[in-house]
Order: C-alpha cells, then structure tokens, then sequence
C-alpha cells in the first residue's frame, strides 16, 4: 500500500509549474494593450472592450492549432518557432472578416513539464501577439503524465477579435468582374503535414538535417519556417479599400477556402503561372508523385491570404502591399460559373 502518496509522484511537478508561469510573466506583460484589465494569474482574464472605438461592436473568434508539425519541432528540437504558428492560424482566419484581434489565449499539454522547452513556446507565442497587435491574456498548462509520452506536447490557441457592424467582411459585395489578388506565404505555414511527413520522410527517406538543393537552410529547418501573420497588411488595407472578400489559404488550400465566400453561380479563375510556387511545394510533389489538384487541396502553393477587389482598385491595392513589405500577385478574376463548372478553375 503505498504511504503518503504525492502528486509529483503520480508524475505532475506543481513547483515547476510555478517556476514556469514565474518566468512567462514579464513575457506576457509586454503584449499588453490598454484595453487589459488583468496579468496572468487569475482564474479568467479581464478585457474592457472600447465602445468608443468600435460603436457597434461584432465579436469575431477563432481556435485552431499547429497540428502535426510538431512533430518536426520535436524532430529539430526547436521550439521557438511554433508558438507564432499558433497565433497565426487563429488571428489570420478572423482578420479575414476585418476583424482587429484583441486577445489570444494558449493551452499548452505536456506528459512531464520541461519548463526550459515551454518557456521556448511561450516566446513564440509572446512574438506572434506583438506581431498580431493582440494581448496574451491567460493560458493553461497541462500536465497529463500517461497521456503523452515524454518530451511530447501539443497547442492549442483561442483567439477574440473586434469589426464594426459596417465594417464586416463577408462577401455579400463580390460581384462578377471582380479581381483576385494573392499574398504570398512564408513556406508551408501550418497544413499538410501529415502528408509531408510521410511524403518526405516515410516514403522519400529523406531526414530533417538534410540540405536540399535550393534551400537555404536544412530540410526541417525549412518546414518549420513559421505561418506569416498578415494582421498589420490586412488591416491597413480594410480602412482604406473597400475589399469584397478576404480568403485565408489554409487547411484545404485554394480549392476547399476561396468558395467559403464567393458566391455560388460565381467561379474563380486562377492563371496558372501567375505567381512563383516555392521550392518546398515542387519538392513534396515531386517525392510524393501528387497530382496537382490534390496540391492545390492541401496546400497554400505560396499564397497565404487572397483578396478579391473591384477590378479599379486592383492595381493600386497591389501597390499598397508592396509598400507594406507584402509581396502580392494578381492571380485571375471572378467569373460566372456554368452548370456543373467547379467553383475554383485553373486556366
């Protein structure tokens, strides 16, 4: 019969927990905005909304994760990275409404607490709020030994966002005629992994300390380039432009997000050839020996955010972003779509 038995010894550290959020607090702190009532620490986090600012408020929320490209983060042992992961997934799906974000919060779960490598995590997480403008206003860390192995974790992010009623993006004012202008992406951001790996490693027996011809730095080092935010651009834009509709190329690619919006008697009309695909596309397709279509299915092809504009405002929209540091292509034009035609056609 076991005496005086203790948590730690069921497997959960309770003081390096306390060490952990100890060490997090000053990073936290410096993604406050105004508008946060609370620090870390509290059973709930405290948000005063400005009316003032916004007249007639639209919450817009989002939750996402990394997904397996942890697993290459566990592979390079480089934690760092996947934390800006995080908040991009989630801030770049409500920024496509016009929407500011306002605040994030992060789960962390862990089979044994290594407080170094979480610290890792949190600095990412720390940088893609300041990137994203938004507060890092509380978290969870849990520590679940038997559930995940050691040195294993997972993420999770939640994120809260503010447009005026006026100000909302939904799509309602895409009209045939309308032109479609892409962002570029920074690599693979955070989908398809499953594929990649199997592509690349299970099948191509490739390994991530590979250097590949082309890349600059060694392959799992590549993939875990981390999701571009695009909350600054977007919202530059959003109060200068009237933008019709705003598409973030994420898990399911052109062909499952761009018909989230538009239309349905409309299709969109990508030219092939209208923008360079990066190296990191033709490489899984070429290992894997993928069709096209199930490329463009999966993966962002070197476009992480679509806008669809009035044709007259085209030309001067791409200039914008160029000038924010963004790079940005005119990728086709919204179509009418005939009977049975697909909602996305490559021409």
């Amino acid at each position: 019969m076991l005496d005086k038995m203790t948590y730690s010894e069921s497997g959960v550290d309770i003081d390096a927990g306390n060490a952990f959020v100890e060490r997090i607090k000053p990073l936290i702190k410096t993604t406050s905005r105004r508008e946060t009532m609370s620090g870390i620490g509290g059973f709930g986090g405290l948000f005063h909304l400005d009316t003032e600012k916004t007249k007639d408020p639209i919450l817009v929320s989002s939750t996402d994760g990394v997904g397996t490209k942890l697993k290459i983060a566990r592979m390079m042992d480089k934690h760092d990275t996947v934390g800006i992961d995080l908040v991009a997934m989630s801030v770049n799906d409500i920024i496509v409404q016009g929407a500011e974000p306002l605040f994030f919060l992060d789960y962390i779960a862990t089979g044994k607490l290594d407080v170094d490598k979480s610290v890792k995590i949190v600095e990412g997480i720390v940088k893609g709020c300041q990137d994203a403008n938004c507060s890092l206003l509380g978290g969870e860390t849990a520590e679940m030994p038997g559930f995940y192995t050691d040195g294993e974790y997972d993420l999770a992010g939640f994120c809260v966002g503010v447009v005026d009623s006026d100000r909302l993006i939904d799509g309602s004012e895409i009209r045939v005629g309308d032109r479609i202008i892409g962002i570029a992406s920074s690599g693979l951001h955070s989908n398809g992994f499953s594929m990649v790996r199997r592509v690349l490693f299970d099948e191509g027996k490739l390994k991530p300390t590979d250097v590949i011809e082309g890349f600059d730095n060694p392959l799992g080092l590549e993939l875990l380039t981390p999701t571009k935010i695009y909350v600054k651009p977007i919202l530059n834009l959003v109060k200068n432009f009237n933008i019709h509709g705003i598409v973030h190329i994420t898990g399911g690619g052109f062909i499952e997000n761009i018909p989230r919006i538009t239309p349905s008697q409309c299709c969109s009309h990508i030219r092939n050839g209208s923008w360079p695909v990066p190296l990191v596309f033709d490489l899984i397709r070429d290992v894997g020996k993928i069709d096209m279509d199930e490329m463009f299915r999966v993966f962002n092809m070197g476009i992480g955010m679509i806008l669809i504009v009035a044709k007259n405002d085209e030309a001067e929209i791409i200039d914008r972003l160029e000038k924010l540091g963004e790079t940005a292509y005119s990728l086709g034009s919204i179509e009418m779509r005939g009977n049975n035609a697909p909602l996305v056609s490559f021409i």
